[in-house]
């Protein structure tokens, strides 16, 4: 981090040239351009690690088909689990959801204004329009719209030539 702070300061408030900030520090002229280029120091991370319970996911996956709800510890009996019993339970946990059938008692939301659904409804009538005139369902659309927050009704009956 001190490096690149002070690569940085030489060359912007310096105005030294990459090959000599490169001899006075003793780093490569790369590193020197790498750090001038860059907006944000260098950070070191760590490529992640697979985890012990990574090579159980497709056991643990069909001992969930066969019943959802089973135990976690059940399953790492069935699997042939030997290591610490938390993280299988963290996996099945993230892995169970994707079994269980949906609930039957929740209920979908909705914000005032997120959604509404409309369509046209054709009412199985014969109108008279007058002049010895009739229109059939066909042509007598009614649009209609219903939201999803306070299930407001709407219809309209649309115009249209016959």
């Amino acid at each position: 981090m001190e490096d690149w702070a002070e690569i940085r300061r030489l060359h912007r408030a310096e105005g030294l040239p990459i090959k000599t900030i490169a001899r006075a520090l003793g780093v490569s002229r790369n590193t020197v351009r790498a750090a001038v280029a860059s907006d944000a120091p260098p950070k070191y991370e760590r490529k992640p690690v697979g985890s012990a319970v990574d090579a159980f996911d497709d056991a643990i996956r069909q001992q969930l088909e066969l019943v959802a709800t089973m135990p976690a510890t059940v399953i790492a009996e069935r699997v042939g689990w030997t290591r610490g019993i938390t993280v299988f339970k963290q996996r099945v946990a993230e892995l169970r959801p994707a079994y269980l059938p949906p609930d039957p008692a929740s209920r979908t939301s909705y914000v005032a204004g997120d959604i509404a659904q409309c369509d046209f409804w054709f009412p199985p009538i014969k109108l008279p329009v007058g002049f010895g005139q009739t229109r059939h369902p066909t042509q007598l659309p009614v649009l209609t719209m219903v939201t999803g927050y306070s299930r407001w009704l709407s219809a309209v009956l649309v115009p249209s030539g016959g």
